[in-house]
């Protein structure tokens, strides 16, 4: 799904231009802003309350007292979802006009600005149910969403696309909002129907007494009429609250942040068109680029919260050291790897997708910090599971004001190379005072020459043997320059397995196809 939603992104950017990118970055601002207060941390509420609620040893159905706790939550969580979301829904088409005309300077923003307000309701619902399936293991429903909702987008937006687009920037932009805005309300009803299917099918027992499901079955110990549950197991406001106050700070300095390098680019001698152009190649070419291949590691990171909050509401330590150490592991192997392909194919990378050498200049610039980057949403999801979201918050809010600080004194010095530059160190930071509080918190041992060294030197090897190996390769197409980032991801990973493996090199040879479709 992330290759089709980048492979589309590509497409919009054809067809509409880097200007378009730039205008649809800059109205993405305020729409981040309205989106944060309309779900206001209502996912990962959902999650460690669901995931807390369900039999430890055994997630895959409800017992009685689970499922109404579950019911419960649920039912708050839409409450509080609706209270959010249509506020936050009316201020925005209400005040679409202001906000374009003095906030983002360009009237052309306004109709785009309304019509993301229609999207907010369904966006805070499929959030909490979004939640929910996480929180329940059972993602593949999620994904089926994710199917449909990008089905409705891009046969919409193409539509639109070829039909008012041509008209001018203004209508390229409703084009892509009107499609995202119809899509949400399909993801919202999709989420819905797989919800109540969910809920019927996983609800085993029927009988008065309550029933809780192990490993051998189910056993009854009490009477339901008997049954007390604690009205804090099911509060939705303690925990999203205090997270989506922390999210709106945050949000507001993201916002503020965004509409900041426009301003530092003109600062530096750009005018609008030029300044629009460059923040749309960064923001709306290079940035998803390198977060494409963070998808591997999304999937199993959006995993990590009710996992951790299960092992944590056990005391279960052993089991989270483990997960913490096998996350920092395969975080680090795979982000160093993609990270030494994009340095080293960051041109050929560029010309591919956009024809355009100054995405490959911006692609070899960030590349480096993609470890980091990786590392730094596992770690922001493990804190989430171990009840450190209110220690994430303020580390996010630090990364955004110091940004916001930066972009204030290096734009309009340096230009989008000085925007570069306060990536790199609001990324150092943020990730720097995450990974040392989870390390803190969890006592894990940090082997660093494993985790690093040797992924490092695998990469290194591998890019240059590649290189060797196709540079007797006169003809240079598209074909030829996956063909090359496949060989090197071959050789980074046979190179790793053969110095972590101590066994004979045929035994490693064989099994190294066996784990590599295990861990898929």
């Amino acid at each position: 799904m992330r290759t089709v939603s980048v492979s589309f992104n590509v497409y919009v950017s054809s067809k509409i231009g880097s200007e378009a990118m730039g205008l649809l970055t800059l109205t993405g601002g305020i729409y981040g802003f309205a989106i944060t207060f309309a779900t206001s941390g209502i996912n990962t509420a959902v999650v460690r309350l669901v995931s807390a609620s369900l039999p430890y040893d055994n997630c895959d159905f409800f017992d009685t007292r689970s499922n109404i706790c579950v019911k419960r939550i649920m039912k708050n969580a839409l409450f509080y979802c609706l209270i959010f979301s249509a506020t936050a829904s009316v201020v925005l088409f209400i005040s679409a006009g202001n906000i374009g005309k003095y906030l983002l300077g360009d009237i052309r923003t306004v109709p785009s600005l309304k019509l993301m307000s229609f999207s907010l309701i369904p966006i805070s619902i499929s959030s909490a149910l979004n939640g929910y399936f996480c929180a329940v293991r059972r993602v593949y429903k999620n994904v089926i969403v994710q199917f449909c909702e990008q089905g409705a987008k891009i046969g919409v937006v193409s539509f639109l696309l070829l039909t008012i687009a041509p008209a001018g920037l203004e209508y390229a932009c409703i084009a892509v909002v009107a499609g995202g805005a119809l899509s949400e309300g399909v993801c919202v009803i999709v989420s819905a129907i797989l919800y109540f299917v969910d809920r019927k099918r996983h609800y085993r027992n029927k009988t008065k007494n309550v029933g809780y499901v192990t490993k051998k079955g189910y056993f009854f110990v009490e009477n339901i009429e008997n049954l007390e549950i604690n009205g804090s197991e099911t509060k939705i406001v303690p925990i999203a609250l205090p997270i989506g106050v922390s999210a709106y700070v945050r949000s507001a300095l993201a916002t503020i942040e965004h509409l900041c390098i426009p301003w530092g680019l003109k600062k530096y001698g750009l005018d609008s068109s030029a300044s629009l152009s460059s923040y749309g190649t960064l923001h709306g070419m290079v940035i998803p680029i390198l977060l494409f291949p963070s998808a591997i590691l999304g999937a199993f990171s959006s995993l990590l919260v009710p996992e951790l909050s299960s092992a944590m509401a056990q005391k279960d330590i052993v089991r989270i050291k483990s997960i913490v150490s096998r996350v920092f592991s395969l975080s680090l192997l795979f982000s160093v790897g993609v990270s030494g392909i994009f340095i080293c194919y960051s041109y050929e990378i560029g010309m591919f997708l956009y024809g355009n050498n100054e995405v490959g200049e911006f692609i070899r610039l960030l590349a480096p910090l993609i470890p980091l980057m990786y590392l730094d949403g596992s770690v922001d999801s493990m804190l989430k599971g171990l009840g450190e979201q209110v220690y994430s918050m303020r580390v996010n809010i630090l990364d955004s004001l110091i940004s916001v600080i930066l972009i204030l004194v290096l734009l309009p010095i340096y230009g989008i190379y000085g925007y570069v530059t306060v990536i790199f160190i609001t990324e150092l930071i943020n990730a720097s005072l995450s990974i040392l509080r989870l390390i803190n918190i969890t006592g894990i041992k940090t082997p660093i020459f494993k985790w690093v060294g040797v992924p490092l030197i695998c990469v290194i090897c591998a890019t240059v043997i590649s290189r060797l190996i196709f540079s007797f390769v006169l003809a240079q197409d598209k074909m030829l320059t996956i063909i090359e980032i496949a060989v090197t991801a071959v050789i980074y990973l046979l190179m790793y397995m053969l110095i972590m493996n101590k066994r004979p090199y045929k035994k490693v040879a064989f099994s190294f196809l066996g784990e590599c479709v295990c861990n898929w």
